[in-house]
C-alpha cells in the first residue's frame, strides 16, 4: 500500500511540476497576450466615428474642414471679384449710355444755317464761264445745316431760279462752327441763248428749313462786285455742297 501511495504522490508531484513549468512558458504568455490586441483594436476603432479626439478622426476632420474653408474663401473672393467686374461693366454701360445721350443732345442742338449765324460771300469766277460762287461760313457756336438749295433774288426780280436736280448731294451739308459750304450759280447761257438779260446790283440769299420751301430763318445780302452781275433767263443754282469743286463742276 505504501508503495502505491508513494507512486501516486510522485505522479502528482510530477504533474504539479509540469503545471508550474507551463505557467512560466513564454508561449502561454504570448497566446494569452494575443487576445488583448484584438480586443484593444476593436476598442480603438469604436471612438473613430463619434469623437474628434482620435488621431485618425482629428486628421480627417482637419483635412475636410480646411478645403471647405479654402473653397469657401475662394468662392468669396471670386464673388467679390465678380462683383467688382460687374461694377466696372455697369460703369462702362453707363458711360456708353451717357455717350449716346451726348450724341442725341449734339444732334438736337443742330440748327438751320441762315443769315443770323453765317457769313455769306458772292464772287464771280473765271471758270466755268458766267458762273458765280456763293460761300457760307458758320460764324455761330452751334453746328448748322445747309438744306436743299439757296433761294436767290437779284434786285427786285419776281421769279425764283431753279435748282439743278443733278447736283443734289447724298446728305445734308452740315457746317461745324468755322466751316464753310458752297453753291454754284449759273448766271447766263454761254451761247447767248438766254433772254431778258440785265445787270443786278443787289443779291438776297434766302435759306430753306428742314422741309422744302420752308422758311429757314434770316436772309443774307452778300456784297456784289461794284460793276454788278449780269444774268439772264438761264439763271440757275446748285444745291448746297460741302466741297467748292463740287459747286463749280456743274
Amino acid at each position: 500500500m505504501r508503495i502505491r501511495r508513494t507512486s501516486h504522490l510522485l505522479a502528482l508531484t510530477a504533474l504539479a511540476a509540469l503545471a508550474l513549468t507551463a505557467c512560466d512558458d513564454g508561449t502561454g504568455v504570448k497566446d494569452e497576450g494575443a487576445s488583448h490586441p484584438a480586443s484593444s483594436t476593436a476598442t480603438a476603432a469604436q471612438p473613430t466615428p463619434g469623437t474628434d479626439k482620435g488621431t485618425g478622426s482629428g486628421s480627417g476632420t482637419g483635412t475636410g474642414t480646411a478645403p471647405t474653408k479654402d473653397t469657401t474663401g475662394s468662392a468669396g473672393s471670386s464673388g467679390k471679384s465678380g462683383g467688382t467686374t460687374g461694377g466696372n461693366t455697369g460703369g462702362a454701360g453707363t458711360g456708353g449710355e451717357t455717350g449716346d445721350k451726348a450724341a442725341d443732345t449734339a444732334s438736337d442742338s443742330r440748327v438751320p444755317c441762315n443769315g443770323s449765324n453765317t457769313r455769306v460771300t458772292a464772287q464771280t469766277v473765271a471758270r466755268p464761264l458766267n458762273h458765280m460762287l456763293l460761300t457760307v461760313t458758320n460764324t455761330g457756336s452751334r453746328t448748322c445745316d445747309l438744306t436743299y438749295n439757296p433761294v436767290l433774288r437779284f434786285d427786285e426780280m419776281q421769279w425764283v431760279p431753279q435748282a439743278a436736280k443733278e447736283t443734289q448731294p447724298q446728305a445734308v451739308t452740315t457746317l461745324a462752327p468755322g466751316e464753310s459750304g458752297y453753291a454754284g450759280v449759273l448766271l447766263s447761257a454761254a451761247d447767248g441763248s438766254g433772254d431778258g438779260g440785265q445787270t443786278a446790283k443787289k443779291l438776297t440769299v434766302a435759306f430753306q428749313g428742314y422741309t422744302p420751301n420752308s422758311d429757314g430763318g434770316a436772309s443774307a445780302t452778300p456784297t456784289l462786285p461794284a460793276k454788278g452781275v449780269y444774268y439772264d433767263s438761264s439763271l440757275a443754282v446748285t444745291y448746297w455742297q460741302q466741297d467748292m469743286d463740287d459747286a463749280l463742276s456743274w
